[in-house]
């Protein structure tokens, strides 16, 4: 590969890449060289004219492959043209030429020198998310066999132009090793704003994240807009419009927003409004955030939710909880909730259990979430073992724990051929106020010691299993909500989320030490 960009950049020295004049381009930012203003890149080379051989973009997350050339490399200037070759990348050629400070001129056919060039084309079977990047004869051009792609090729290129930066020669080509590189953020127990949320979104696109999780019922709030209940909403909650804006911004970034409204249990807020549905033991005690899952009410007002938000949450994943149901923390379920054993037993048969009946509650769950054509997911404790239900077949797995009762290694859900999404709480897990053993996670232990495989503690499954494991997610959980100000949030989750989707985008070791990683990350912003 080297020697091709030699070869390459050879050619683009002697046949039209540098300027006319013979000054040496000042270096920006330790990159590459760049034309001097007021020359032409498109002029003849002076003979005494020459260019070191390119380097490599610094990026984050890294581009994954770098053909280097000799040439000046392309930066923003003033008056230049951001031009597309195809209407559907209106909204990334006006986002980026905002973000640059360039003109953007739409569709246009003719090529003009300085000009940024966003085009659909390549192998149409190749990963949405890819993209290639070519920079030479004073322009650049980036191309992706979908808009995301391309979307992501400006990304890259925002940051390789940061400060004054200037996009190295050559050809960048580069895609993500993970479809699932998300964020999940719990604002059921701590309301942040609406802004807040906002910049995260600006955050999150910037560095190739392409999922933002809401996790926004639970015990202590229920945090959106309700039509169809709205006395369960909480006092202080975003309105449908604030979320729409969100997801708008979000789509703009092409990152899905993934709803989750968990049950059986964390209902709490539910339950506070209809304490009829709260679930009780045989002596008549309260369960804290448990629904009564035999009584049909229940499963009507959670369907109420999830049909009503439907229509708000346009994505394709959905998360259905399913963690924690305390009926289940029970020696003996049976005997503690008769009700439910009784339930079962009518549903399933005899011999049924109280497991049975929550994995079924999952399942029909899961129905009405795929009637809007959604892909259902849930927490690796809502999934049981043995049992005469099992939990439908394209629920994925959200691989968190294995503390819980019961607990079971990844190994178990993968031989089942279950698609798993890694948000290991040893390493991803961004707790409020460090309760119980839980303590901040560092970017520096994540990009040296997580990858997507370890699911579980430290310990990576075998590579065999890597296709089933569609990527991972940094989660925020407010526990102790007051512990931290939502801007303390931000910048405790900055330089984790940056290792996180290093190692989503390329799961190999780093070519950069921390040490210069965090440093690049500063220099970015």
């Amino acid at each position: 590969m080297v020697a091709a960009g030699v070869s390459l950049g050879l050619w683009a020295a002697s046949d039209g890449d540098g300027g006319s004049t013979g000054t040496e381009a000042r270096p920006s930012q330790g990159r590459t060289a760049a034309a001097p203003r007021g020359t032409s890149p498109e002029s003849s080379p002076s003979p005494s004219r020459s260019y070191a051989l390119s380097k490599a973009p610094q990026t984050i997350p890294a581009v994954r492959d770098h053909e280097p050339a000799r040439g000046p490399g392309w930066r923003p200037e003033s008056g230049n043209r951001v031009v597309v070759d195809d209407a559907a990348l209106a909204d990334e050629g006006r986002l980026v030429a905002g973000e640059l400070g360039l003109t953007y001129a739409g569709e246009k056919g003719d090529r003009r020198a300085g000009d940024l060039r966003l085009a659909l084309g390549g192998d149409k079977k190749a990963n949405p998310e890819s993209y290639v990047m070519t920079v030479r004869d004073g322009r650049a051009e980036i191309t992706g066999p979908a808009d995301a792609g391309v979307f992501y090729g400006t990304r890259t290129l925002k940051q390789e132009t940061h400060d004054g930066g200037t996009a190295p020669e050559g050809v960048v080509r580069d895609e993500p090793a993970k479809p699932v590189r998300g964020f999940m953020l719990d604002i059921a127990r701590k309301n942040f704003t609406a802004d807040w949320i906002e910049d995260r979104i600006r955050e999150l696109g910037d560095l190739k994240f392409n999922q933002l999780g809401l996790h926004f019922s639970d015990d202590q709030g229920f945090r959106i807009e309700s039509d169809s209940h709205p006395e369960i909403v909480s006092q202080e909650h975003l309105t449908k419009a604030q979320v729409r804006k969100i997801v708008d911004l979000a789509e703009s970034r092409h990152i899905a927003v993934v709803p989750e409204i968990d049950s059986p249990g964390h209902l709490g807020a539910v339950i506070d409004a209809h304490p009829d549905l709260q679930l009780r033991t045989a002596q008549g005690s309260a369960v804290q955030g448990a629904i009564d899952i035999s009584k049909a009410e229940s499963a009507e007002i959670v369907d109420d939710l999830l049909n009503e938000y439907a229509d708000l949450f346009p994505g394709r994943p959905w998360h259905l909880g399913a963690d924690e149901y305390q009926a289940l923390v029970r020696s003996d379920p049976e005997a503690a909730f008769p009700q439910l054993a009784a339930a079962a037993q009518k549903k399933y048969g005899s011999g049924a259990t109280v497991a049975d009946l929550t994995t079924g509650w999952l399942n029909d769950r899961a129905a009405t979430v795929r009637e809007h054509g959604r892909t259902p997911r849930a927490w690796n404790d809502g999934f049981f073992r043995g049992g005469s239900v099992q939990a439908d077949k394209d629920i994925q797995v959200a691989y968190w724990t294995g503390k819980e009762i019961g607990a079971r290694e990844p190994l178990e859900y993968l031989d089942a051929g279950r698609k798993v999404i890694n948000y290991n709480d040893e390493f991803l897990y961004y707790v409020l106020g460090e309760p119980q053993t839980f303590v901040y996670p560092t970017g520096q232990r994540i990009y040296e010691q997580w990858t997507p495989l370890v699911l579980r503690g430290t310990t990576a499954v075998p590579e065999r299993y890597n296709g089933q494991i569609l990527g991972g997610s940094f989660a925020v959980w407010c526990d102790l909500a007051n512990a931290q100000t939502q801007d303390q949030v931000a910048a405790g989750i900055r330089m984790p989320l940056r290792a996180t989707v290093q190692k989503l985008w390329d799961p190999d070791r780093p070519e950069l030490s921390w040490a210069e990683f965090r440093a690049l990350a500063d220099r970015l912003g």
